[in-house]
């Protein structure tokens, strides 16, 4: 018999099947009441989700698409920005802010560390003409937490505004957007929203919204000022990706019905089980401080992480994400967010003590799902 597959990467993450169902349905046109209907319920459930009463617009694209919506529609050319530099996501702020023209002044921080927020102090009173810090809530790249609370009081006594990467991290990490004065918070769809790739988020808060009226980057398809317009009129400016907004619906009902709080209480047991698991086992964790949404597991001396990606993939059926740039063949990463229970990561963490059994590792066989379950039961 088969092995069932299973889906353990940091996303695209497994969808719900009522959700899935939504997206079958028979197709709908977005110009007519009953659609509108839909978006105009979405977009406010969106908002509960950001921890936000400013707009929350909805974009076709990627999560990339809502990072460089968020840059483009607040600066211009040859303005200064700050960005946080500590993982493949935090690279890509500076990476677009370069190809528009922004004088990036990139912290650079060691992989698996978080960045402080006195470097950012520091960075702004250096620059003090700086428009915006770019920074990202998890690191999906190494799993990593930044402290967006404390970056977010720093911000507040400048005029630059803070602009968050949540694409991993939305509904799997604490959040709260107008509480804590993060003034422009960028996600996507297919992480813990529970949906398919395709959707891309922007919520807008009123400082942010005000240097969009200065701003002169070229922008058109990811024009937010459009986006935040036609949200009035229950509509985006250009055809939205229908199915998905529908299913969108169905999924966030779970999670605003089961309520963010709890949502957040619900990943930080499965993060805890997991890394419990980990060292359970026998092995390190990579994250020094590490996120809700995903675990970096940092592999014994003598285990090749290709191979062991392979064999988790191809005999276990369990894919989860291997290291990137320097980090590949060295750390493999377990996501959690989302449509996961405890079940879930009691069954990864036995793929994984198997395979490293078999691979000869000197892994306690057992003791992983032990410490996880131990876990579980303290609940």
């Amino acid at each position: 018999m088969k092995r069932k597959p299973r889906l353990f990467t940091p996303g695209p993450t497994p969808v719900p099947p009522e959700v899935l169902l939504d997206m079958a349905a028979p197709m709908t046109h977005h110009r007519q009441a009953a659609f509108e209907a839909i978006f105009s319920e979405v977009s406010e459930k969106l908002k509960t989700v950001f921890q936000t009463s400013s707009p929350a617009v909805i974009l076709s694209g990627s999560g990339t698409a809502a990072l460089e919506a968020s840059m483009i529609n607040t600066l211009s050319a040859g303005d200064k920005a700050i960005s946080v530099n500590g993982g493949k996501f935090g690279e890509r702020w500076g990476q677009i802010g370069a190809a528009f023209g922004v004088e990036m002044n990139v912290i650079d921080i060691e992989w698996g560390t978080a960045v402080d927020p006195a470097q950012i102090e520091e960075a702004l009173k250096a620059e003090p003409s700086a428009k915006a810090v770019f920074t990202t809530l998890h690191e999906t790249s190494t799993t990593v937490l930044t402290d967006i609370k404390a970056i977010a009081e720093v911000t507040a006594k400048t005029s630059a505004i803070l602009v968050v990467d949540a694409v991993s991290a939305l509904a799997a990490d604490e959040l709260r957007m107008d509480e804590w004065g993060v003034d422009l918070v960028v996600s996507g769809s297919q992480k813990a929203l529970m949906l398919p790739p395709g959707l891309a988020f922007a919520a807008i808060g009123p400082k942010a919204e005000a240097v969009m009226k200065t701003s002169t980057l070229p922008k058109y398809y990811l024009d937010l000022t459009k986006a935040i317009k036609s949200l009035g009129k229950k509509t985006t400016p250009y055809t939205p990706s229908v199915s998905i907004i529908i299913a969108m619906n169905t999924a966030l009902d779970a999670l605003v019905d089961e309520g963010m709080e709890t949502v957040w209480a619900r990943h930080a047991k499965l993060a805890e089980a997991t890394r419990a698991g980990v060292i359970g086992m026998g092995m390190e964790l990579f994250s020094q401080r590490p996120s809700n949404a995903a675990t970096a597991v940092k592999l014994p001396d003598g285990v090749d992480g290709g191979t062991l990606h392979k064999k988790l993939r191809d005999e276990f059926k369990a894919t989860c994400a291997g290291g990137q740039e320097h980090l590949k063949g060295k750390i493999e990463r377990i996501g959690h967010m989302g449509y996961y229970d405890q079940f879930d990561v009691i069954t990864v963490l036995s793929a994984f003590e198997l395979a490293l059994k078999e691979m000869g590792a000197a892994v306690k066989v057992g003791e992983g799902v032990a410490a996880a379950q131990r876990c579980f039961a303290e609940e």
